[in-house]
């Protein structure tokens, strides 16, 4: 099994032009860029924007370059997530849109890792942050939008008595009103059912009564399957009778089932709660290397990134900052077996005079990336690979 993470300390605008050069790919890029707050950012290159740029413009010239090498660095199959807060969130993502293209936008999420809101300043206490995920090739894309996390065993309340089999019911019946005679006709048509015994079949049985699709209100409405997938999955459909706004009616319910590795769509708004919140960030990396890092990000958000592709992905973070991302990757990996790798990349940027950092004898950002992914080594495995130049791929 090769080596989990790997450590570059350089420019990562000098990292990604080699990397790009030696035709090396990845499958998921994550990266967490200044927020351009209004303090300096430490990416001053020669194409920040010129002379008279403002303080936006000149962000969206430090980013332009190094999310164009990040676009020729990525396989087929790889998707993009960036975070990023109010004070950039427009412009990148125009920037994005003109870098990947606007078809291949995906989601922007709405990341609560501030639960309390920050109170200091004017105007409302800022809760959250945002994701803006991209895919290089939304035809060929890896990732999938669910999660096993947030799969509720509590949803699945009924049980399958012959089986002991846990399972929901979802009407077979089509709800959205978009989808109707009209607009679907193959998907009307009648079934039969034993609201006694459960049974459903497509062909009149004895003890059957003819059921057709219809609305809460009475108007027609269609299956959400075709007359030969209920043939098929006939085991899976139950007929009962349901009292509706016109009185009782027979109707036909699709048996959902609850089974291991089940997966549920993830929503667009994730909650501290489900992965984690900067204070439990500081939390992970102090008691990793200590209280060295202001704004780390958790590793249970970077775990649900990881979740929504395979197991087996090289990973890119080209703004490492406290090393997170390499964190989640060998906490995924010992966890479930996977094969992902990491690489991360982060410059010599001094940490403060004074702080947390600096006296624990922390003189770079990198330094404290290498400090937490040697911790995380040492404590999961998969070793770590440090390098002071672009790395050289396997042949």
């Amino acid at each position: 099994m090769g080596t989990w993470n790997t450590l570059v300390e350089g420019d990562n605008l000098d990292v990604l032009t080699d990397l790009a050069a030696r035709e090396q790919v990845f499958d998921l890029v994550y990266i967490d860029p200044p927020y351009n707050t209004g303090n300096d950012f430490a990416y001053s290159d020669d194409i920040r924007g010129g002379a008279g740029a403002s303080r936006h413009q000149a962000w969206v010239a430090m980013m332009r370059p190094r999310l164009e090498l990040a676009r020729s660095v990525m396989s087929p199959r790889a998707a993009l997530f960036v975070s990023i807060d109010d004070h950039e969130a427009a412009h990148l993502r125009l920037l994005l849109d003109d870098v990947f293209g606007e078809t291949s936008f995906v989601a922007q999420v709405v990341v609560n890792l501030n639960p309390k809101g920050r109170q200091l300043g004017r105007g409302f206490a800022t809760s959250h942050e945002y994701l803006l995920v991209y895919a290089l090739d939304p035809a060929s894309c890896a990732l999938s939008a669910t999660s096993a996390e947030t799969v509720d065993e509590r949803d699945f309340a009924l049980l399958h008595e012959e089986s002991g089999r846990r399972y929901r019911e979802l009407p077979l019946r089509n709800t959205n009103k978009k989808f109707n005679p009209v607009t679907a006709r193959t998907l009307h048509f009648s079934v039969w059912g034993d609201p006694g015994t459960g049974r459903v079949s497509t062909l009149p049985f004895d003890g059957g009564v003819e059921v057709t699709p219809v609305f809460g209100d009475g108007r027609p409405a269609v299956w959400r399957w075709s007359r030969p997938l209920i043939e098929q999955r006939a085991d899976d459909l139950v007929c009962r009778v349901v009292r509706g706004r016109t009185g009782e009616r027979v109707d036909v319910f699709q048996r959902d089932w609850l089974h291991p590795g089940r997966r549920k769509k993830l929503t667009t708004i994730w909650l501290a709660e489900e992965v984690g919140s900067t204070d439990t960030a500081v939390a992970e990396l102090k008691e990793l290397v200590g209280h060295v890092f202001e704004s780390p990000k958790p590793t249970g958000l970077l775990r649900r990134i990881l979740h929504t592709m395979p197991d087996d992905v090289a990973v890119l973070d080209f703004f490492a900052g406290s090393g997170t991302t390499g964190h989640a990757v060998a906490l995924l990996n010992e966890e479930d077996g996977g094969t992902r790798t990491c690489l991360s990349v982060n410059r010599a940027e001094p940490t403060r005079p004074g702080s947390n950092a600096a006296q624990a004898g922390l003189a770079t950002v990198a330094d404290i990336t290498r400090a937490r992914l040697r911790a995380v080594a040492e404590r999961h495995g998969g070793g770590l690979v440090e390098l002071a130049q672009p790395p050289v791929p396997p042949a």
